[in-house]
Order: C-alpha cells, then structure tokens, then sequence
C-alpha cells in the first residue's frame, strides 16, 4: 500500500478500533488506550482521529442504538475496514522488518 502513513496515535487509536471488534466507540477507545498504554487522552483527540482515519477509508462507522444512560441519544459505532486492515499489517511488518534488522547490543 504505497503512500499509507500512519502516526502514532492513529495507529493505536486503529489498533484499539479493530481490538474492540465492533464495539468501539469515543469512550471505549479511550478507556483501553490509558489502560494499556498508560497515557491520559481525551475523547475530543480520539474523535479527531477517528474522523481523519474515516476520510482515509481505514475505519467506517455508524449509529448504534439509542440507551436511557446516554439520554436518549445513540453512540457512533467505528469498526476497521479491509483497508484499515492492511495498512495495519503493513506498519506491522515494517517494524518487524527493523526490528529483526537490529543488532545485539551487550549492555
């Protein structure tokens, strides 16, 4: 996939979309970041990725139901698409590819 660029963040917040399987939403994905990564991150931030990797076509989303804890109002549901997928395996690979390239350092 020549020409896919990832951040960081993007790439965690994909990460995080395609680990939650469906059930991904603001909250969801920030309560597992700072969780597994120990980092404090705000649901705004975690929007704003997830609108750029939408218009990137990596995640898609939709409306999930309306509950009585939301006040009547339904979450926006982001799962990973094929492209999302692979962008993913492909930033995998190239940093399996530099890790094994590494040399052994005897510290």
């Amino acid at each position: 996939m020549k020409g896919t660029y990832l951040g960081e963040f993007e790439e965690l917040v994909l990460l995080t979309v395609a680990v939650l399987n469906g059930e991904a939403y603001g909250i969801s994905i920030a309560e597992l970041i700072e969780k597994e990564s120990n980092r404090s991150v705000t649901i705004s931030t975690i929007h704003n990725v997830l609108y750029r990797l939408e218009d990137k076509g990596y995640v898609k989303s939709e409306l999930g139901g309306a509950t009585a804890e939301r006040g009547g109002r339904k979450k926006r549901l982001f799962s990973i698409t094929a492209t999302g997928h692979a962008v993913l395996n492909e930033s995998k690979q190239l940093r399996n590819k530099l890790w094994d390239a590494m040399p052994e350092f005897g510290f």
